[in-house]
């Protein structure tokens, strides 16, 4: 009986310690300034970390709290999810407050692509009833929740049931780590650094699990107002009609939250610009820093870098081109990942699925590239305008340029260069032999490299000529790939637009089925076609 009695004694202290290290406890009514930064360097601190998935990221030593976890760690999340799992997991952890949206309501049809805003319907707040929420359960129901379609609000949005965000000022302070990007084609990341010249870092995750990192820009595209892409931030909540228990725990009450009037920096500048624009459409936006003019993308940065508009062409190119490095990376473990499991050898269905950019058909949601290849179109399109005005400016011996060498051409083809050899990717064609590429070779194949998942790896990566000849694809399937090109052409996502294509419909150049030619990217031929800075007697001075 003894051992029973101690048998069952420890039983009972290890499910009392099980509970209290799951327990989430509330011990603030609202989160301070000091709680923001502190959820701010959380984050910074999983960004800086070589983690790649959700269940590696809290495991790692990055996150101070994972010895208190038990099997939480085993938890997987996309895209939607991971900003939701992170600021919940600080809250659970720090004895915070929190409340989400719980559900949405639409013009019908899919959710994270409608062309209005979704309208916050519910909000669940997370309340201790007096012995302590169960953690684990409550943030697995928030990440079973959530997705694209809850970011898809109204930035001015003022009435009925708040979103979870809004839109910060385009400045230090209000942008920072744990802030969100959110692209209105269905993709969401979150803020974990910014740096001296105000690149805005972000990780995001994906239908695979795994978490990368890239750097804002055009990829995630600009948005109106209504439909809310873009910058956010959480909006600010404090619990109310609460009591303190004997320890301290604040029992029972609700959340309020801050409406945008509240909120200091809340803004709508993103979308409507700095001067006036009385239609509000972001189409006609002016961002003028200073009493100069500048382009959204430049603005982001120049304001975020608190007014340094000094522009190092060099230096832009080598950490643009990392940047897009690492982006290629990315995608190359879908593409692995579609090959290992065996996808690509399977017969192509006689149809696009009806939006390829937004299909939650499994394999193609799983294994296709379309979006995430646009994206990085659309961020080598970007850096090809960007280093072209640099170029322009350099000519002209703008003051903005930063550059005390003697020959900038001479400079940038050696960066490129070093930067391209840096860059490899090596794939196994279908014959299992390595085929290694460097950025220059992928940026010249950037619009041959298929999304679709059911052809082989060659396609994949835009092979041509003898390194094609491995594939084993059958015509039928290559006939795929042909007609697929001006899809592939096509830097811009479009989620409005039936794109369930056969074959002879994207042969006859359906609507939808993309653009006959591609925007130019070849920055090593920018480079090397860049003209001759304008002579210093050609200037005129300043002010005649």
């Amino acid at each position: 009986m003894r051992v029973l009695a101690s048998v069952i004694l420890i039983l009972c202290v290890s499910l009392t310690g099980a509970h209290a290290a799951s327990s989430w406890r509330i011990l603030k009514d609202h989160w301070s300034d000091a709680d923001e930064e502190g959820f701010g360097r959380f984050v910074a601190a999983i960004g800086a970390s070589d983690c790649s998935s959700s269940e590696s990221c809290l495991r790692d030593p990055a996150n101070p709290y994972r010895g208190s976890d038990q099997h939480f760690l085993d938890i997987d999340v996309d895209c939607a999810k991971w900003p939701y799992l992170l600021r919940a997991y600080y809250a659970w952890k720090n004895g915070l407050p929190f409340s989400y949206v719980d559900a949405v309501s639409g013009a019908g049809g899919d959710l994270r692509f409608t062309k209005t805003a979704n309208r916050p319907v519910g909000r669940h707040d997370l309340v201790d009833r007096g012995s302590g929420i169960d953690g684990p359960r409550a943030i697995r129901d928030v990440i079973g929740t959530v997705f694209s379609g809850t970011y898809r609000t109204d930035a001015a949005e003022h009435r009925g049931v708040l979103s979870d965000f809004y839109s910060p000022a385009i400045q230090p302070g209000s942008v920072r780590p744990g802030s969100i990007v959110y692209d209105i084609n269905g993709h969401v990341g979150i803020v974990y650094k910014i740096d001296a010249d105000g690149r805005l870092y972000y990780m995001d995750a994906h239908p695979d699990y795994t978490i990368t990192r890239s750097v804002y820009g055009a990829q995630f595209g600009q948005s109106p107002v209504r439909l809310g892409g873009g910058l956010k931030n959480w909006r600010p909540l404090k619990l109310i009609g609460a009591h303190r228990d004997s320890e301290g725990h604040l029992i029972g009450g609700r959340m309020t939250m801050a409406k945008n009037e509240q909120i200091p920096d809340y803004s709508l500048v993103q979308y409507l610009g700095t001067e006036p624009n009385p239609k509000q459409d972001v189409k006609k936006a002016r961002y003028l820093y200073d009493g100069e003019e500048f382009a959204f993308y430049e603005y982001v940065r120049i304001a975020m870098s608190g007014g340094k508009m000094n522009f190092s062409p060099v230096y832009e190119l080598k950490t643009t081109m990392k940047t897009l490095c690492n982006d290629l990376n990315d995608r190359a473990q879908y593409v692995d990942l579609d090959i290992k499991d065996g996808i690509s050898v399977k017969p192509h269905p006689s149809r696009l699925p009806d939006n390829i950019y937004g299909s939650d058909d499994g394999e193609w949601e799983t294994y296709s590239t379309p979006s995430r290849d646009a994206r990085i179109k659309a961020a080598f399109v970007q850096f090809y305008k960007d280093l072209g005005e640099m170029i322009e400016l350099w000519v002209h011996r703008d003051g903005r340029i930063v550059y005390d060498g003697y020959d900038l051409r001479k400079d940038l083809r050696q960066t490129y260069d070093k930067q391209s050899k840096a860059c490899t990717i090596t794939y196994l064609n279908s014959a299992k032999r390595p085929v290694p590429m460097n950025f220059d070779d992928m940026m010249h194949r950037l619009f041959a490299m298929s999304f679709d998942p059911y052809h082989c790896i060659e396609l994949r990566w835009g092979a041509s000529g003898d390194e094609r000849e491995s594939c084993p694809d059958s015509k039928s399937k290559r006939k795929w790939y042909e007609a697929e090109q001006r899809l592939r052409n096509q830097p811009d996502r479009t989620y409005d637009i039936q794109m369930g294509f056969d074959l002879d419909e994207l042969n006859r150049h359906a609507k939808g089925s993309g653009i006959d030619q591609p925007p130019p990217v070849d920055i090593k031929s920018e480079i090397d076609d860049m003209p001759y800075q304008v002579p210093l007697e050609a200037m005129r001075p300043v002010g005649r």
